[in-house]
């Protein structure tokens, strides 16, 4: 199964809106391991980020979905070393499944563009 890549997001006045985005790297390809999809997912936010102008400090709030709760370590690994102070406001949920059964996480973002 090759996964779909997609890097969606929309731009309301000041505010970025930043889709779910998942771990499909842009060749289809899914890394093994939550610390490895954690990265790439960030990897694509950043670039989302970027591309309209702002970086980490400009995001209000990020909602992490998680297959699995003990994973939580390890996705709080990358987002110490990954996100600066002060970290948005966050949501963390546990959910049954995603789009694909290989993602173990997806995050979405709201930014400020203002």
């Amino acid at each position: 199964m090759t996964a779909v890549y997609s890097m969606t997001r929309v731009a309301r006045g000041p505010v970025l809106f930043v889709a779910g985005q998942t771990p499909a790297t842009p060749d289809g390809e899914v890394p093994p391991g939550a610390l490895a999809q954690t990265r790439v997912v960030l990897d694509k936010i950043q670039v989302l980020l970027a591309e309209h102008g702002v970086g980490w400090p400009e995001v209000a709030k990020l909602t992490y979905y998680l297959r699995d709760l003990a994973d939580l370590d390890t996705v709080r690994e990358v987002l110490l070393d990954r996100l600066p102070e002060p970290r948005p406001a966050s949501t963390l949920v546990e959910v049954s499944g995603l789009v694909d059964p290989r993602f173990l996480i997806e995050i979405d973002a709201v930014a400020d563009l203002g």
